[in-house]
C-alpha cells in the first residue's frame, strides 16, 4: 500500500515537473509563421512581416506553401542581395511546410530560389538576438533587415500561428488527470 502512493507521488512531481518546463519553453520560445494567414508565396510583404515581431534564439520559423510552387533557401548576406543562389546557399528547405529552428544569435537571410520570385519580393532578413527571460517576446518590432532600396512588396495581414508547445502541455495535463 505504501509503496503505491510513493509511486503516485513520484508520478505526480514528474508531471508537474514536466509542465513547468513546458511552460518555461513557451514563455522563451515562439513559433512563427512566415507571411502570418499569407503564408509564404509571392503576394506577401516579407520585409514588412519581418518588421513585426523580435525574434530570439529558440524561436521557429514555419514556411507553409505549396510544395513545387514555392521553397525555403537560407543563404547568406551576398546571396540575399543578389538573389543569385548558384553560392552562398546554407540550407535547402522544400516540403512545402518547412520549419527552421532559430538556433543562434545572428543574422539570418531567406529566399525563394524559383525564377523571379527572390527578386519578385520572396526574401526576407531578420536579426535574431539570445533569449533573456525579461524580453517580452512576440509581436515586439524588430529592427529587420531591409531589402535593396527601390524595392519593396504588397502589404500583408497578421495572424497567431499554430503552438505545438501549448498542445504538448496540454497532452500533458491530461496525462496528469489520467495519473490521478
Amino acid at each position: 500500500m505504501e509503496e503505491t502512493s510513493f509511486f503516485k507521488l513520484c508520478s505526480f512531481l514528474m508531471v508537474v515537473l514536466m509542465i513547468d518546463v513546458q511552460f518555461l519553453k513557451s514563455a522563451t520560445s515562439h513559433n512563427y509563421t512566415v507571411g502570418d494567414e499569407g503564408n509564404w508565396n509571392d503576394e506577401a510583404d516579407f520585409v514588412s512581416w519581418s518588421q513585426k515581431y523580435k525574434f530570439k534564439v529558440g524561436d521557429v520559423l514555419r514556411f507553409k506553401y505549396v510544395k513545387g510552387q514555392h521553397n525555403t533557401y537560407e543563404v547568406t548576406e551576398a546571396t540575399y542581395r543578389s538573389c543569385d543562389a548558384s553560392s552562398g546557399v546554407l540550407a535547402k528547405y522544400e516540403s512545402g511546410d518547412d520549419q527552421v529552428k532559430l538556433t543562434q544569435a545572428k543574422k539570418y537571410w531567406f529566399i525563394c530560389n524559383i525564377p523571379g520570385h527572390c527578386l519578385g519580393g520572396m526574401r526576407f532578413g531578420i536579426d535574431v538576438k539570445e533569449a533573456s527571460a525579461s524580453d517580452p517576446g512576440a509581436n515586439t518590432p524588430n529592427s529587420a533587415i531591409s531589402p535593396p532600396p527601390g524595392e519593396s512588396s504588397p502589404p500583408v495581414s497578421s495572424c497567431r500561428s499554430y503552438d505545438p508547445v501549448r498542445w504538448s502541455m496540454g497532452i500533458h495535463l491530461v496525462a496528469f488527470g489520467i495519473l490521478l
